[in-house]
């Protein structure tokens, strides 16, 4: 891999993740942009304890362009875009409109492919393996960031979910603080060690799905499954089974691998409801241990966190979404359509022949 490091017009940094050690990327951004401002503020919730990031700013930002005005696609002749380049393998940029800036985080974009009518799953596990070495080294680099708590890589897929650029990416955002999604893992680990012993509450989790009946698909390095008390119709979390707290742990042989594993998986979420449903609206989230000091999860270290992936669709049968209403949106108390060992069972009909 290859790494190159410039700026856009307005000062923005963006990077060039080549296969080729012999890739020039001296091309200059020339747009007339202003210097970005942004109004992003983080006001916390005195009855929740949560945070929320306020910007307003990004009511401002690209919505559907057509396929000739994506900013996602290389800059060819006239038409300048967000890589000045006029081609890439994978690129990654602070967003101009983002919704963390400052003492306040930041948030990049993670361009995948410079072709824009693909999706990741129809990447090749070469270029696949590039964009882990991006996630890798992109939370390396955040993580030494003052005002960084924690990295969160993912990707949005589909306009079903809210996606407003069609081309395929995903984000990083880099949190000033941990978030709650996390803290709450993080305090059943604690409450799982104090209780138990000792033992560690995600291998526990990982030992008891290897045993049961909701593996979707395993590997040497790898497995993914169907969670217990999954949230949403099709939920399968990819798990390292060698606990590592973030994307830098990861061995040589379970880097190798991935590609194959999330390639699979991706694909069967696609052929889950049919061809007339191709593709799937889905969301990919990366967890990783917080950067931050851990005193308030009582005995609770960074490397008792395990790294994993978990998607999921809001797609829930053939024509129909999984709407947050009332229960969800109100109380945050899910409720499933669709029986987790049901899901998996369906998940490991549409393997790959």
């Amino acid at each position: 891999m290859k790494k190159t490091s410039t700026r856009l017009a307005d000062g923005r940094e963006l990077i060039y993740y080549d296969l080729r050690d012999d890739s020039v990327r001296d091309a200059t951004d020339r747009r007339p942009l202003d210097r970005t401002v942004t109004t992003s503020e983080i006001r916390r919730d005195p009855l929740l304890g949560d945070s929320v990031a306020i910007a307003s700013h990004r009511q401002g930002r690209t919505y559907h362009p057509p396929a000739d005005e994506c900013p996602l696609c290389p800059s060819a002749g006239d038409r300048l875009s967000e890589i000045p380049d006029s081609s890439y393998d994978v690129v990654v940029f602070e967003n101009r409109f983002p919704s963390l800036a400052g003492d306040s985080g930041r948030c990049e974009v993670v361009c995948f492919t410079s072709d824009h009518n693909a999706s990741f799953g129809e990447l090749t596990e070469e270029q696949v393996g590039l964009v882990l070495e991006a996630w890798t080294d992109r939370t390396s680099e955040l993580s030494h960031l003052p005002s960084v708590e924690q990295v969160f890589c993912f990707e949005n897929r589909g306009a079903e979910i809210g996606v407003t650029l069609g081309h395929p990416h995903g984000q990083i955002y880099a949190y000033p603080f941990t978030t709650p999604r996390t803290a709450l893992m993080l305090r059943s680990a604690a409450t799982h060690k104090e209780m138990t012993g000792g033992e560690n509450l995600f291998d526990a989790v990982l030992e008891r799905e290897l045993a049961g009946e909701r593996v979707v698909l395993e590997g040497e390095h790898w497995v993914a499954f169907v969670p217990y008390a999954a949230h949403w119709p099709y939920e399968v979390h990819l798990y390292p089974k060698r606990r590592v707290p973030d994307l830098l742990g990861l061995d040589e042989g379970a880097r190798t691998e991935f590609p194959k594993v999330y390639l699979e998986l991706l694909r069967r979420f696609d052929r889950i409801f049919g061809e007339s449903e191709s593709p799937a609206p889905y969301i990919a989230a990366w967890h990783q241990a917080p950067f931050g000091a851990l005193e308030e999860f009582d005995g609770v270290v960074r490397e008792d966190f395990a790294l994993h992936l978990e998607l999921f669709t809001i797609r829930r049968t053939s024509g129909k979404l999984k709407f947050l209403a009332g229960s969800e949106s109100g109380m945050n108390v899910f409720i499933n359509d669709v029986p987790p060992e049901r899901a998996a069972e369906r998940l490991r009909e549409v393997a790959s022949s």
